[in-house]
């Protein structure tokens, strides 16, 4: 079994066609058949059915798929990873994030960044949640990750800095001459929900929250993405809950933004497979010196939750 094999076995997948698979590789079609016959010999069963109008998975090639899709991505993190330490052109790091923290607080790291590793390419990836986040990792579509820590770390996670959640009004609301509000001044209100919305014990952060103020949070508008969220709690539709460093740094110059009491926080990591080397590891540094690092004085509000999307 060869890593060609496996790249020539995922192709055809994606093209459900080996004469369209033989033509994106740029290879004949009979070379292409004999790669894939070696590969169903050497994992010991048909892999592929082949059928007049097309190529589908067996159910063993079902279960050797996602396998051969980890394997072609870590020969390529590799690839990747050992040009970037040497400062390569062409060499490329792959950083994946909730979009939230990269719309409100990656660009200026991304910045900074370029200013030091001006040959080092960086490739973004965004997603909603955190479960997302840690399949991408677990994937290995991303040399890094940077969000909430997974509750089963999977390889080497470092403490970055934390997020702050906080509570997003119009100029003309009545609440906006004040810095902070507690959650039941706030019971009658209605609000704009996120599809990205934190995760408590199973249940959406804001209904966890306000239900233990003793209410349950009045749904005005289901959005999304958390930008968008924002500016509609900045039109007067409704209050919503946003990453401080979203509303302040990306979102935000036309509302006003009040901190919960107590106040709503949680820890922020870097995580990877692997432990970050070369250029890998310069972005954490970085993120490290960029964001205030996690000490013993940083207190939840509710030791009992769990942010976890």
């Amino acid at each position: 079994m060869s890593l060609r094999q496996m790249e020539y076995f995922l192709m055809v997948v994606q093209e459900a066609s080996f004469t369209r698979a033989a033509d994106a590789l740029h290879v004949t079609q009979p070379a292409l058949s004999h790669q894939i016959k070696a590969l169903e010999k050497s994992v010991g069963g048909a892999l592929l059915e082949r059928r007049p109008r097309g190529v589908r998975l067996t159910p063993m090639g079902r279960a050797f798929l996602p396998h051969a899709e980890l394997a072609v991505r870590s020969a390529t993190r590799a690839h990747r990873a050992a040009r970037a330490a040497a400062g390569a052109e062409g060499g490329e790091l792959h950083v994946a994030a909730l979009h939230s923290i990269a719309v409100g607080a990656l660009p200026d790291v991304f910045a900074r960044w370029r200013t030091t590793h001006p040959r080092v390419l960086l490739r973004l990836h965004e997603y909603a949640t955190a479960e997302a986040l840690e399949e991408a990792v677990e994937r290995g579509t991303a040399d890094l990750a940077v969000g909430p820590a997974p509750a089963d770390p999977p390889g080497t996670v470092v403490p970055v800095g934390e997020e702050e959640l906080v509570l997003v009004v119009p100029f003309d609301d009545r609440l906006a001459g004040r810095a902070t509000v507690t959650l039941p001044e706030l019971a009658d209100r209605a609000w704009i929900r996120c599809a990205m919305e934190p995760v408590v014990h199973g249940e959406r952060f804001l209904d966890w929250a306000c239900g233990k103020a003793g209410f349950r949070p009045r749904t005005a508008v289901w959005t999304e993405h958390t930008s968008t969220a924002v500016r509609m709690a900045a039109a007067g539709v409704g209050v919503c809950t946003a990453p401080a460093h979203l509303v302040r740094g990306a979102v935000g110059e036309d509302c006003v933004v009040l901190t919960p009491d107590p106040p709503w926080k949680r820890p922020l990591s870097v995580y990877a497979r692997v432990p970050p080397t070369g250029a890998a590891e310069a972005f954490v540094d970085l993120l490290r010196a960029v964001w205030p690092t996690l000490g013993a004085s940083t207190t939840c509000p509710y030791p009992d939750a769990e942010l976890t999307a």
